[in-house]
């Protein structure tokens, strides 16, 4: 991986650190990789930029397969990221239980929308070191579950 490039604006890309999606995975079985490329997904099953998921009904894709709903999401951190954040939590209010590692970003109206109040929230210590990168990232990140809605 070009680190260099990995810390500009010519990407919004930040590989999933293996180690961390091994724990998250160990917690909640995850069925599909949301946002995922041939060369960065953590799952079996995954959506690629090539079928953008999010135009697809992920809820509805797993269950005709007959998979878990548990999804990993580790979206593109560009200016489209509200919209990755905004079917996340759609998509929980449907059954699904969506992971998302995301830059902690509390000044953000995608956070303060879709996340506070809405989701778990666990902040990360320190700073992450993406895909196979020597440095550490720019930003804070933190882990965004969002939770099946349970209906009473």
């Amino acid at each position: 991986m070009n680190t260099g490039l990995m810390f500009s604006s010519a990407t919004d890309l930040w590989s999933t650190p293996q180690d961390l999606f091994d724990k998250l995975n160990a917690e909640f079985c995850f069925s599909f990789d949301v946002c995922a490329t041939i060369g960065n997904t953590k799952c079996e099953k995954y959506f690629s930029p090539h079928i953008n998921s999010l135009t697809h009904p992920w809820v509805e894709v797993a269950t005709r397969f007959g998979m878990p709903l548990n999804f990993w999401m580790n979206p593109p951190y560009g200016r489209e990221i509200g919209k990755w954040i905004k079917k996340a939590y759609e998509e929980s209010q449907l059954g699904a239980t969506v992971v998302c590692l995301l830059p902690a970003r509390t000044d953000t109206a995608w956070f303060w929308d879709y996340i506070q109040g809405k989701a778990e929230i666990r902040f990360i210590r320190g700073r992450l070191k993406f895909g196979d990168s020597k440095n550490s990232a720019p930003f804070p990140s933190m882990i965004v579950v969002f939770r099946p809605v349970v209906t009473p």
